[in-house]
């Protein structure tokens, strides 16, 4: 003899969907979310200080201009690079450790 859940089988649908939504949601943040609470973004998007990943700083410069054009220099020389810009009147050029001498040397003789 079949069951009859009388008018509750219209609920049961929506409210199954809220929850895997809600679950989503949560592990979305816990995964991607900027907070303290171990997820994959653990810094918000931002290096730490002190912190530039698989990169090496090379250079800092107060001019955006001068950073790029350090970086064209570098890129003339076989040296991949790229600049961060982490507060005002401030450019940082970095190259993986690999090329980090030689772009040092770059960097001292460039008169940007």
């Amino acid at each position: 003899m079949p069951v009859d859940a009388g008018s509750m089988h219209y609920v049961i649908g929506p409210v199954v969907t809220v929850v895997v939504l809600v679950l989503l949601v949560l592990f979305a943040r816990w995964a991607f979310g900027g907070g303290g609470d171990g997820g994959l973004g653990r810094g918000g998007g931002a290096a730490a200080a002190g912190n530039d990943g698989l990169l090496t700083r090379v250079a800092t410069l107060s001019r955006r201009e001068s950073a790029l054009a350090l970086r064209a220099v570098l890129s003339d020389a076989g040296i991949r690079s790229t600049v961060r810009f982490p507060g005002a009147h401030r450019a940082e050029v970095l190259v993986f450790p690999e090329d980090a001498a030689r772009a040092r040397a770059l960097a001292a003789s460039f008169g940007g």
